[in-house]
């Protein structure tokens, strides 16, 4: 019998413990590990489909975690929970609760946590023998009209021209994700550029192994609509976190991820083309992460998804070379970043206008705002990021990281 299994603990070494005795029992086993206390909680839609069993592991004082087993055992469809309590067994016997399997003992007993193990895994396939001879079984992979197996859905979360989104939960990633599925049929046109848009958007990630570029998890076909499964971020985006001021170590953190990912983005020749706060997003370990490559554009392709002298992109962010349709490098993407790091540090975006073409035209010929005395430490590199000219910015997302590297940190 094969297992893939949740593993939930705060010890290092007792994590390792329960992985070394599942896999000399089942040596094709695969323990997903969560470290309590330090990733962050599971969230409310999650349910472990993917999974055979979620394994608690509580070490003294172990309250807490006896009680957040018997809160995920009482979800409806949640898998099943085998709870490792070290500590002696209770006088008179817990309450017998379905889905939850409860190991006790000063020291983790082997023997009864693979007892736990596959009483939990026989539960878990009895459920899902009882859930697939349901008439409404089918019904929890649909995606309004796409059937899409593997991914639980959760809700719709948003929908644009090209894609509707939702929230899911994917059996493959273990994990809750976010799923773009593609709205056109790519074999009803002669040609959509939208399409291929959207696959150069999966090609570009998936191929980055970015800490702060956004993980995808699987790519397919269903019912003839493309999809693309990628990682959730319940922690929302910059655009929302900058509706609180931040303070400026937090924007000059920021500002260094960010173009950390656009430098490993540009190594490999390609162009995001519509960076803006919408499209940064936050992890709970307070990291941040760069999403939405649909409008970015390999500097090799032979064709010009996007066509010739088109503009794409949001105008408070735009270049000015990119707000005129001329042609745009690396420095562009860096000119977006310095509107986001001015607009970090002031919380005021550094152009506005009644409509998008004033705003374009204040990008290419308006003088940059003042700097405020208290950002001085900062005034170089926004002036460098903001230059009207790509030649009289930072050249690359390098040269821009080692300006940061220079940076004096304010107390």
């Amino acid at each position: 019998m094969s297992l893939r299994l949740l593993l939930m603990a705060a010890s290092a070494d007792y994590r390792l413990l329960v992985r070394k005795h599942v896999e000399v029992e089942w040596p094709d086993a695969t323990v997903i590990d969560h470290r309590l206390g330090e990733d962050a909680p599971l969230e409310t839609e999650f349910t472990a489909a993917g999974f055979d069993a979620v394994v608690l592991v509580g070490t003294p004082p172990t309250a807490d975690v006896e009680q957040l087993a018997a809160n995920l055992a009482a979800k409806p469809d949640f898998a099943p929970v085998v709870l490792v309590a070290l500590r002696d067994e209770p006088h008179g016997a817990p309450p017998a609760q379905h889905g939850l399997y409860r190991v006790y003992g000063r020291k983790l007993d082997r023997k009864a946590l693979l007892r736990g193990l596959n009483d939990a895994s026989h539960e878990h396939r009895q459920r899902l023998a009882t859930l697939r001879s349901h008439p409404d079984y089918e019904q929890r992979y649909r995606f309004g009209s796409v059937m899409i197996r593997g991914h639980r859905c959760i809700k719709q979360v948003g929908s644009g021209g090209m894609c509707t989104i939702y929230l899911a939960e994917s059996e493959r990633a273990g994990s809750l994700v976010v799923l773009k599925v593609f709205s056109q049929v790519p074999d009803v046109s002669e040609r959509i550029v939208s399409f291929d848009r959207f696959l150069q958007e999966y090609e570009i990630v998936a191929g980055l192994n970015h800490p702060n570029i956004v993980r995808i998890h699987d790519l397919g076909v269903a019912d003839d609509h493309a999809y693309i499964a990628m990682e959730h971020f319940p922690a929302g985006d910059l655009r929302n976190r900058m509706k609180s001021p931040l303070t400026p170590s937090t924007a000059v953190g920021y500002l260094r991820q960010m173009a950390s990912a656009l430098n490993a983005v540009h190594t490999v020749g390609v162009l995001h083309r519509d960076l803006k706060p919408a499209n940064v997003m936050l992890r709970a370990d307070g990291s941040l992460c760069l999403i939405d490559f649909g409008l970015a554009k390999a500097n090799g392709l032979d064709v010009d998804l996007t066509g010739t002298r088109e503009i794409f992109g949001t105008p408070y962010y735009m270049s000015p070379e990119q707000g005129h349709a001329e042609l745009v490098d690396a420095r562009s993407d860096l000119y977006s970043l310095g509107v986001i790091f001015y607009e970090m540090l002031t919380g005021a975006k550094p152009y506005t206008g009644s409509t998008a073409m004033e705003v374009i035209y204040k990008h290419k010929r308006a003088d940059i705002p003042p700097i405020n005395r208290q950002f001085a430490p900062y005034a170089g590199i926004l002036r460098r990021l903001l230059a009207k000219s790509p030649e009289d910015r930072y050249q690359s997302a390098g040269e821009l990281l080692g300006a940061i590297a220079g940076l004096e940190q304010p107390a």
